[in-house]
């Protein structure tokens, strides 16, 4: 069976490919980060650069560099 668009994917190759773009993580808290992404691992947990924070849809804060502890995530997307 051919592997068409992104249907069957291994999770980690979709990771693997959005290294260095914008993305955005949902926490389980319904907090939102939005920055690059530098780096995932087996645990999700995620390093973000120019990362903004957003609560209830408007900026509350601004960092450089942030880890969020994979446990926390409920969902990252690619931004396009």
């Amino acid at each position: 069976m051919e592997n068409g668009g992104s249907e069957g994917r291994d999770p980690s190759g979709f990771l693997s490919e959005i290294i260095g773009t914008p993305v955005t993580v949902k926490l389980n808290s319904g907090v939102v980060y939005k920055g690059e992404l530098q780096s995932v691992d087996g645990y999700m947990n995620i390093a973000l650069e120019q990362t903004k924070e957003y609560v209830n849809g408007k900026v509350h804060r601004t960092y450089g560099d942030a880890f969020i502890r994979g446990n926390n995530v409920q969902y990252i997307s690619a931004d396009s």
